[in-house]
């Protein structure tokens, strides 16, 4: 642990030293890789040099315990037990923040969200979920831009593709991507039976053109009138945009703006997200020896979640861990869920390391 801590704080110094080349001050794109594999570092460096003095403490206390000065070990001996425990603290604190790191967890993220089963009852709950993960990111501070959706006449939504910009967004957002489904009575039902219903969640990393060059003669893109509530511009002008991926038969539907040129960046903003997201899944499933967190998985088919209104909790099967606080959930307060979740991952990437 101490020689690997001491090449990575060397790796720092280094990548400080060429923050100030003027050479590579002049390239910005150099400069902007050399910045973040710095800024990725710090963390770890900055943990890492107190580890190193408390290590280079310790040596020096059993060089004197090892000594013939009797009244010098009997107080380092009183001081000596506390610095070893706190050698094993920081040893399991550096090799939590020695994890591998997920590239895309800085990323900012596109989540879709689909009614699954249960009717108008699946679609108001997708609204729900809409609702809940809008005011998290306002609690985190990000901003949010929704890019499509399909609104049903009592306020529900059969489909909803928003994108979530913020630092780490994707990182955190990751751990929601599965079946969520909600036990509850609907307000249509007069007898008071519990109905469950489902919604699909799936949360994808933004890809930038720099990620994922898509060769235009693989695009065909279509123009047809929006359709559906709301807006003047329904059903007035072809400013609703389909596109369609020829080579994998991805198909992409905008229609939330009124400019056809904004429909068609929001659009392609989504296929290219999917597209990325499809080449890492296919090269993950390639590598044998990488193995999915059944945390973050993020497969569509497995229920994940399940929001039970009667009796005022929420589980995640997951990490099998029971909530009694619906209410504030449901109003974005998911941070302990997510928390509860990053930990799981980290002990689970603890293991297939150890």
């Amino acid at each position: 642990m101490q020689n690997k801590i001491k090449e990575i704080i060397k790796t720092y110094d280094d990548f400080t030293d060429q923050l100030s080349d003027p050479e590579i001050i002049s390239n910005p794109a150099i400069f902007r890789e050399i910045a973040k594999q710095h800024h990725d570092l710090e963390s770890v460096v900055l943990r890492g040099r107190e580890y190193i003095k408390l290590i280079e403490q310790i040596e020096e206390y059993r060089s004197i315990l090892d000594g013939d000065d009797p009244d010098l070990k009997a107080i380092v001996k009183e001081e000596f037990d506390d610095l070893i425990s706190q050698q094993e603290q920081q040893e399991n604190e550096l090799k939590l923040l020695l994890l591998p790191k997920d590239q895309r967890d800085s990323k900012n993220t596109i989540i879709e969200i689909r009614a699954g089963t249960g009717g108008e009852e699946a679609a108001l709950f997708s609204a729900d979920l809409y609702r809940m993960y809008s005011h998290y990111a306002e609690r985190k501070g990000w901003t949010t831009e929704t890019l499509s959706s399909s609104p049903t006449g009592s306020g529900g939504l059969k489909e909803v593709i928003f994108a979530v910009k913020g630092d780490g967004a994707f990182g955190e957002m990751k751990f929601e991507g599965g079946v969520h489904r909600v036990q509850r009575v609907p307000e249509t039902e007069s007898s008071g039976r519990i109905h469950t219903s489902a919604a699909t969640v799936a949360i994808l990393p933004e890809a930038e053109e720099i990620d994922l060059e898509i060769n235009p003669d693989d695009i065909r893109i279509d123009t047809f009138r929006a359709s559906g509530a709301g807006g003047q511009h329904v059903n007035k002008t072809e400013s609703a945009v389909r596109i369609t991926h020829t080579s994998t038969g991805l198909v992409v539907s905008c229609q939330d703006e009124k400019s056809q040129h904004k429909n068609r960046v929001a659009a392609m903003k989504v296929l290219r997200s999917r597209l990325l997201a499809q080449e890492e899944e296919k090269q993950q499933s390639e590598r044998a020896e990488v193995r999915k967190s059944m945390v973050s998985t993020g497969d569509r088919s497995a229920k994940i979640r399940t929001y039970n209104f009667p009796q005022g909790r929420v589980t995640d099967h997951r990490i099998e861990l029971t909530l009694y606080k619906l209410d504030n959930i449901m109003n974005g307060d998911i941070s302990e869920l997510i928390e509860q979740l990053r930990i799981a991952e980290q002990m689970e990437q603890l293991k297939q390391a150890a």
